[in-house]
């Protein structure tokens, strides 16, 4: 399947891939052209551009956006989750700077730590990573200065999915079996490796948002190394196992995606992004201090607090699938609010999608261990995704 038929589903396909083994119908089986064409109907045409919407002064969101009522149930405004979060349960927080220490203990106390942290929560907040702040700020400047043009501008960068341009400036496609939309605009493009990028699509304006983001993927691509390392060592693996594994430094792909969340006057009727799982390895993702991340943990919705100077790292599905699942890809939405714009930069580690085939790791199921995930290629998996995710098959936790 080309991937400009996945791109649609690749930061919101809400179907666990915990729950995948379950299937009736085979992961790697490749989709007939009937089930893609069953596929296709699902695809409603295009809304407004939903900072179009925002800006029109409307007091209540067209029908389109407005989630099930079984969805709604723990549905409200983001910065008011956040309150009623503070005495719950917190996403961990680590310090990889133990990791570059010279006293072995303390190293191996900061992989125990992402171990820890990626086998209960399958999430974390990443301090002292090793990113110059100055960049990040440069970054979130540059992002926030693009959607700040005029939208005739921005439509100069409109993707169009439906011919295969799947790079640029877009709004969210229905993709799931009841048609819903989601309350976001968003530009999406390739940052890495350098080779592969298609520099001609991105933003000239601001003039320094090709700069920033190139030297920005360059830093990032150090971080994903040295967390693929420590997160191989709590496998008890080799360090450059997982990075081997999911492609190396010649095909491992960054995957930048800048969401822009305008303000919604009815919080409690939307969603950002609806409830799902990444398909990635990997998912870096910063933002402009506005709240609006969910986990699902513990039975519940958990909203992620700000905290200042770090990443928020998520395992995806593929690392799920190769450390058969002792590493969980997490369950998560983003929550809208009345007050103040969101935006997120949201990065997605992604393997290729047919060179290499995703299956647990045969150090890990040695000892007679079941694999709990048949093999298949990265392509195989997204489409075993969007299609069970446009048959309805997924229900959301309540």
């Amino acid at each position: 399947m080309p991937f400009a038929e996945a791109f649609s589903y690749i930061c919101t396909s809400a179907f666990p891939v915990g729950t995948a083994a379950a299937s009736s119908s085979p992961l790697g089986t490749v989709l007939t052209r009937t089930e893609r064409d069953q596929m296709a109907t699902k695809v409603v045409s295009a809304s407004p551009r939903v900072e179009i919407l925002a800006k029109s002064g409307i007091n209540e969101i067209p029908t389109e956006y407005v989630r099930p009522e079984s969805e709604r149930l723990d549905l409200g405004d983001a910065f008011e989750e956040m309150k009623k979060a503070a005495e719950g349960p917190q996403i961990p927080v680590v310090d990889l700077q133990g990791f570059d220490s010279p006293d072995e203990e303390v190293r191996r106390a900061c992989v125990e730590e992402v171990r820890k942290a990626a086998t209960e929560w399958g999430v974390m907040h990443i301090v002292n990573h090793g990113i110059p702040l100055e960049l990040i700020e440069q970054l979130r400047k540059a992002g926030k200065e693009f959607f700040d043009l005029p939208i005739e501008q921005k439509e100069q960068y409109a993707n169009d999915q439906s011919s295969g341009k799947i790079q640029g400036y877009g709004s969210k496609l229905a993709n799931n079996a009841s048609g819903q939309l989601e309350w976001e605009d968003y530009f999406f493009h390739l940052i890495f490796p350098e080779e592969k990028i298609n520099i001609s699509i991105w933003p000239k304006q601001p003039t320094d948002y090709i700069e920033v983001t190139k030297k920005f993927a360059r830093q990032l691509r150090a971080v994903v190394t040295k967390m693929l390392e420590v997160l191989s060592l709590g496998l008890g693996l080799e360090e450059g196992k997982l990075d081997r594994e999911l492609g190396g430094m010649e095909d491992l792909l960054m995957q930048l995606k800048i969401n822009y969340y305008p303000i919604c006057p009815q919080p409690d009727l939307a969603l950002g992004v609806e409830a799902h799982t990444d398909i990635s390895a990997l998912s870096f993702i910063l933002h402009n201090m506005v709240p609006g991340l969910q986990i699902y943990y513990g039975s519940r919705w958990v909203t992620a607090k700000c905290v200042p100077d770090s990443i928020i790292m998520h395992v995806g599905d593929c690392l799920e699938i190769l450390s058969n699942g002792k590493y969980k890809s997490i369950l998560h939405r983003g929550l809208v609010n009345k007050e103040k714009v969101r935006i997120s930069w949201a990065i997605f580690c992604e393997p290729p999608k047919d060179k290499i085939v995703l299956k647990p790791l045969e150090e890990l199921v040695a000892d007679g261990t079941p694999a709990k995930f048949p093999p298949r290629t990265f392509e195989q998996h997204i489409q075993h995704k969007l299609f069970r995710k446009t048959r309805g098959d997924f229900k959301t936790p309540n």
